[in-house]
């Protein structure tokens, strides 16, 4: 019944704009942009690319390694980069834009109780039937509408992430950005993320650290299904 409510609830409330029905026939679709024509300094891993995820393998939609985001957001990215700069710091980008089908196949995913090969690393103390009453996973993402971003800090000169407590989508209490267990620096780290995204009009999602959404997003109603791939026209 859970499965069928979530389902339910989508259907009756997303706007959706199907595969290949851009609004033209340029690609990425007006309003979206390439991160790397913004800001090529920003740093991207796009997990769902690879199988470095907790699903443990490709997700729909994700055929390139593109990092795709509303014209918008990636502009407020760049003026965050701007003041990371001068502290020898910069941006790493995990995801932008997401598909629907990749939502769909997160949806898909979670509603397999059976395949449990991610726990260890992803989730160790959260059952996989509650991933979504505890909002870790949701049949609707604000990366769908292309103004929500998961990323974190790392230092220019090493290359290295900072630490931050936790790894990228673990899912469990220490990723909330309220998680007080943490050691001073990871604190200062996190804080330090937050308090430039703040300042650049995007806020934050209370389970996770690494997620933030403009605040002022260019579509706010839209839920997107255009997938991320290396070719430069619509089909």
């Amino acid at each position: 019944m859970k499965s069928i409510s979530y389902a339910l609830l989508w259907a009756l409330t997303v706007t959706l704009l199907p595969s290949g029905s851009a609004r033209c026939n340029d690609y990425p679709p007006p309003g979206f942009v390439d991160l790397i024509e913004i800001d090529a300094s920003i740093q991207i891993d796009l997990r769902y690319l690879g199988r470095d995820n907790f699903l443990g393998r490709p997700v729909d939609g994700y055929e390139a390694n593109r990092l795709i985001v509303s014209e918008a957001a990636g502009r407020a990215l760049a003026r965050v980069q701007a003041e990371l700069k001068p502290m020898g710091l910069g941006l790493l980008v995990y995801d932008a834009y997401r598909p629907q089908r990749a939502v769909d196949h997160f949806v898909r995913w979670a509603q397999d109780l059976d395949d449990q090969a991610s726990k260890n690393e992803y989730y160790p103390d959260v059952g996989k039937d509650k991933l979504f009453e505890e909002g870790y996973i949701a049949a609707r993402s604000g990366h769908t509408r292309g103004g929500t971003v998961d990323l974190t800090l790392l230092d220019i000169q090493s290359g290295q992430t900072l630490d931050m407590g936790t790894p990228w989508d673990f899912f469990g209490p220490e990723s909330w950005p309220t998680f007080a267990d943490l050691l001073p620096q990871q604190r200062a780290n996190r804080l330090l993320l937050r308090t430039l995204m703040l300042r650049h009009g995007f806020r934050p999602l209370e389970q996770e650290w690494w997620h933030f959404t403009l605040e002022d997003e260019p579509f706010p109603e839209t839920y997107f299904n255009f997938s991320i791939r290396a070719s430069t026209t619509t089909p």
